[in-house]
């Protein structure tokens, strides 16, 4: 049997789990919070007023705060690349009855009210350049992205395993800087969003956990894989207006890396807690290539650790198109 007719099969088996995968870690459209219970009421009299106020808030938050706040709403308003790449993997078929299409398409629309709702607030404030951002965005969803998993859901779901915690540090620590600065609507928004978001990153996990229960060593070897490969962050190939593709991913993980949003360090300690999720010291039944890929693995938080403990973060301040002066 082909290694994809292998995983279909796992898929299959996993698919009958599927619902309760919904009811543990996605909430009932109907009951779980919206852009608008955050924004202000534009047909409320005191619309103007609340405008005003969000707008003289954000003049205490300096360019490097917006500018990482602008590339989470692009990276987030980027949904419809990552559904259709979901959509693409074994065992996942656009068949609205197929369990793992309806994962799929449910996570996507929880994920769709993050870029919403930073949109809205990002347009209110005053502080950005909202043609440059829409036209970042543009071209982040019309660039696509390749994070070297093909149709391989191990590998996939090892990705957004880690995908999904990074954002969860990313938003978490947006809303204690902003919480710092007295600006407590943005923290409170950041601050759910960073929930949703780890909701996600425990069901990810949780599947991957089920993958090592039937399939131990080609889902080690597929853990492997993402990590010597690394894990490419959706922002990497951010760019402005008549600028190439990528060409601002790196000033701008600079400045994620300087305000503290998220770190070398971060992706060190991601990957120590995916080791501990999946237990994988634990894991038995593994060939002698995936006991090889064990080692790598358990070995890998303290090298990276190592390494990342030597890069100087340069205090250069960058030009962004995004941005409109305080």
């Amino acid at each position: 049997m082909s290694i994809h007719n292998i995983r279909k099969e796992v898929m299959k088996t996993l698919e009958s789990k599927i619902h309760g995968f919904v009811d543990d870690f996605l909430i009932p459209i109907e009951k779980i919070w919206q852009p608008s219970d955050f924004l202000p009421n534009s047909q409320n009299e005191n619309f103007i007023e609340e405008v005003k106020e969000i707008q003289e808030i954000s003049k205490e938050l300096n360019d490097d705060f917006w500018t990482v706040l602008i590339g989470d709403t692009i990276t987030e308003e980027a949904l419809p690349t990552y559904e259709s790449w979901l959509m693409e993997l074994d065992g996942v078929e656009q068949d609205p009855e197929n369990g793992w299409s309806k994962w799929v398409r449910a996570w996507t629309a929880e994920e769709n009210r993050h870029g919403d709702v930073l949109n809205k607030y990002l347009y209110l404030s005053g502080r950005v350049n909202m043609r440059e951002v829409e036209i970042s965005t543009q071209h982040l969803i019309a660039d696509g992205f390749d994070i070297g998993t093909s149709t391989d859901p191990y590998k996939n779901f090892v990705y957004t395993s880690f995908q999904e915690l990074a954002t969860y540090i990313s938003h978490n620590n947006v809303a204690k800087i902003a919480r710092k600065k007295g600006h407590k609507l943005l923290a409170r928004m950041s601050k759910i969003i960073a929930g949703d978001e780890m909701r996600h990153h425990k069901a990810y996990t949780a599947f991957v956990k089920e993958i090592f229960k039937i399939d131990p060593s080609e889902m080690m070897l597929a853990f492997e894989k993402m990590m010597k490969h690394k894990i490419v962050m959706p922002a990497m190939h951010l760019r402005e207006s008549f600028n190439t593709k990528g060409s601002l991913f790196n000033d701008f993980s600079t400045v994620a890396q300087r305000v503290g949003v998220y770190t070398g360090f971060d992706y060190v300690d991601i990957l120590r807690k995916l080791n501990e999720a999946w237990e994988i010291d634990k894991i038995t039944g593994l060939t002698a290539e995936a006991e090889k890929a064990r080692d790598y693995l358990m070995k890998l938080p303290d090298r990276m650790y190592r390494i990342t403990e030597r890069i100087v973060i340069p205090e250069t301040q960058f030009n962004f198109k995004w941005m409109i002066p305080a």
